[in-house]
């Protein structure tokens, strides 16, 4: 494809003249590492280095042009075109480079603070149920008919998704379904897409070192229901419940449908059951009513399943196969996930990082009818420092042993983080422990566990790794409560002795 064609639109600050116009591009890439010949290299400013230092390496590698919106090195050997933003430019570039998948896809975007990864398991559970071929993108893991690769950001760059895309429509498929951060709008990765269904889960606090405020982190948010640079969703899924999901304004063009468990949602909740074999709910709507059978434990997987069921019902499905499909949904990765090694009290690890979210979570333990809840929780270092007395106060309220110990503390000193922590702890009686090594914090907790408790390990969910100041170690919490279970002397049930 010409560079004139691929650059439409992608404000330019200077015109390109005949000969730039003329190149024929081979291919994109932001990264300097996989640029071969006849490719563009894209070079962002960023936090801790700059893209134009990369840039001589990509032109050595073949690359025929160097896209930004930083000014060219002097001396520069190829040509640098300056654009208004660089993330825009690629976003625009990358869909027209393949083609415009999104035109082709039915595209599901999710966004909120929490249950994000749920409700977009959950969508792409009912749409392959009902026989459709499917690409996913999310916090876990990536998936692409079928066949899975590891998650590097929870939404990739803009470049990235468009080939995960493309490489869905040559399998087949027909729908694509990912999570949308706040990160991610606000950095344009998914700038100029084309949205079929937009979901909103809800707000609370969370990201305020990047966004600063609450505003700003909605306003993030709300930019997908704007359509982003790209034309407004179809369909918006917006959750009834939720102060600022009332907040978003949505076009006249755009399906405005609610859920939730209050009088006046589209998609309500009614008849609940909530307990240790999972969710058991009715939803009425506006085709009558549909029975949602599901393993998730948890209230607040209520309302991930009925936004995942609004959203099946705008994609097409049928309300008894969006039903069907959300009953197929077994479990998700990390997200109040048991470790059964036969112990008489029950582990769960959660991805539980927020002060809603780790509210929510122990709520939910305590609604299975537990004698004690034991928590196991830390805060994320070079993060929100705000959230973390009130996670602490949250975990202290609502529990009945809370033991405070790293996540990813990143640069910051480990006890720093947990000082931040204990100032909410220590505002209520509850007993408390602390623990550093988090390890050791889980083999307390399971240590201090008696049959019938719950023992809650929170905040990293599905990662298996842990983030120090100098190395990133490999560290899952549900293979380190194995191990600890198995110090104990349980065993699955395979191998226990008969």
């Amino acid at each position: 494809m010409k560079l004139a064609a691929l650059m439409e639109g992608a404000g330019l600050r200077r015109p390109l003249g005949p000969a730039w116009e003329a190149l024929e591009i081979a291919g994109l890439d932001y990264d300097s590492r996989r640029i071969e010949p006849g490719w563009v290299f894209f070079a962002f400013p960023g936090s801790r280095t700059s893209g134009a230092l990369y840039a001589g390496e990509a032109v050595r590698r073949g690359a025929v042009a160097v896209v930004s919106e930083l000014p060219a090195p002097a001396d520069f050997p190829a040509p640098w075109i300056e654009v208004e933003h660089g993330r825009r430019a690629l976003a625009l570039m990358s869909r027209r480079f393949y083609g415009c998948p999104d035109e082709r896809l039915r595209l599901t975007g999710v966004t909120g603070t929490n249950g994000k990864t749920t409700t977009v398991f959950a969508i792409e559970a009912m749409l392959r149920h009902a026989g459709r071929v499917t690409g996913l993108a999310g916090t876990v893991l990536y998936r692409i008919a079928g066949r899975e690769s590891a998650a590097v950001n929870t939404t990739p760059e803009s470049l990235d998704l468009v080939r995960m895309m493309q490489e869905t429509l040559g399998a087949g498929g027909t729908d694509f379904v990912f999570e949308v951060s706040s990160h991610a709008l606000a950095l344009e990765r998914v700038y100029g897409l084309r949205f079929h269904t937009a979901v909103f889960t809800n707000l609370t606090q969370d990201h305020l070192d990047f966004h600063g405020t609450m505003e700003q982190y909605f306003a993030a948010k709300h930019r997908l229901f704007e359509g982003a640079g790209g034309p407004p969703p179809a369909y918006a899924i917006l959750n009834a419940d939720d102060a600022w999901a009332r907040k978003i304004a949505t076009d006249p063009s755009t399906a405005r449908w609610t859920y939730g468990v209050s009088e006046g949602a589209d998609f309500r909740a009614v008849n609940i059951d909530a307990g240790f074999h999972g969710v058991r709910f009715e939803i009425e709507h506006a085709g009558g009513r549909s029975r949602i059978e599901s393993p998730l434990c948890g209230l607040f997987n209520v309302y991930n399943l009925a936004a995942a069921f609004a959203a099946g019902v705008a994609l097409g499905l049928e309300p008894e196969a969006a039903a069907a499909g959300l009953s197929a949904l077994r479990a998700v990765p990390g997200r109040f996930e048991r470790v059964d090694m036969g112990q008489p009290f029950l582990v769960i690890v959660d991805y539980a990082h927020t002060e809603d979210a780790l509210r929510n979570l122990i709520e939910s333990a305590r609604a299975l009818g537990p004698r004690r809840v034991i928590t196991v929780f830390g805060c994320g270092g070079d993060r929100d420092k705000l959230k973390r007395p009130r996670m602490g106060e949250a975990a202290a309220a609502l529990s009945d042993l809370v033991v405070v110990t790293s996540d990813n503390p990143r640069s910051e000193n480990p006890l720093d983080i947990i000082n931040d922590i204990l100032v909410g702890v220590r505002r209520h009686d509850t007993a408390h422990e602390v623990e550093p090594d988090r390890e050791k914090a889980i083999r307390l907790a399971i240590g201090a566990a008696a049959p019938g408790d719950i023992v809650l390990i929170a905040g990293k969910g599905h990662e298996p790794y842990q983030v120090l100041a100098d190395r990133t170690i490999s560290f899952d919490d549900r293979e380190v409560a194995r191990r600890v279970l198995a110090g104990f002397g349980y065993a699955p049930a395979g191998e226990r002795a008969s």
